[in-house]
């Protein structure tokens, strides 16, 4: 027969393993509220963006003014119902890239825009400038990933759009943004080259690009500095 010491020890046991069984289940609902979450932002921009350009009848200065808008409206909600910026973010941009890559759209053009927008809507709300660059930035990159753009020239551009933005809000948000994206675009390159031959990958990455496709990170980020 078991003593008092010994049932005492068992009953704290369980006590304890169904408050980590409870937090675990908690977390894992949560989490796949978040995800469902983006995912309906990601699916309401992306509809938004394509929808409205549909009927423009200039695609390039008219997806630069629905990228500004849309930011903008994400922004305000945010906003309005106290949710943090950073959690959308990431699904914005995605969605921005796919809505505009929907009516034949070039997201290397756009994707500087996004993030640029990103970036000036967290300064005005007092959001983590850094943290929502990333975030922008990262959305952008995947969806260019998933509509198979040019992931390498997109990310130059939005990096470079990132530390622009940042430019104008001040030099510690400079620093901070380059602290984040170091090593993006270093890593979207080391990743093509894995996955794609290098015959192909040179044609992908030399195609119509504003950016050259040897601009890398330690070059943004000179440019950051003679900005400042």
């Amino acid at each position: 027969m078991k003593n008092k010491g010994a049932m005492k020890e068992q009953g704290m046991g369980d006590s304890l393993g169904k408050a980590g069984a409870t937090v675990k289940e908690g977390i894992i609902s949560s989490l796949k509220g978040i995800n469902e979450i983006e995912a309906e932002v990601l699916s309401l921009v992306r509809n938004t963006v394509s929808n409205t350009l549909k009927s423009s009848s200039s695609l390039s200065s008219e997806s630069i003014d629905i990228t500004r808008n849309v930011v903008k409206g994400a922004i305000l909600a945010t906003e309005e119902v106290g949710t943090g910026l950073i959690l959308s973010t990431k699904s914005v941009a995605k969605g921005i890239i796919m809505g505009v890559s929907d009516i034949g759209g070039d997201a290397l053009t756009i994707a500087s825009q996004t993030v640029k927008g990103a970036v000036k809507g967290a300064a005005e709300i007092g959001a983590d400038v850094a943290l929502v660059s990333r975030r922008a930035v990262d959305g952008v990159i995947e969806a260019t990933k998933e509509i198979g753009g040019n992931v390498e020239g997109v990310a130059v551009a939005a990096v470079g759009g990132a530390i622009e933005a940042a430019g104008v809000i001040g030099n510690t948000a400079v620093r901070a943004v380059k602290d984040m994206l170091v090593g993006v675009v270093e890593g979207v390159k080391e990743t093509s080259s894995t996955t794609l031959p290098k015959h192909k990958r040179v044609s992908t990455i030399q195609q119509k690009e504003s950016i050259p496709a040897t601009t890398s990170i330690p070059e943004i980020m000179r440019k950051g500095r003679r900005r400042e």
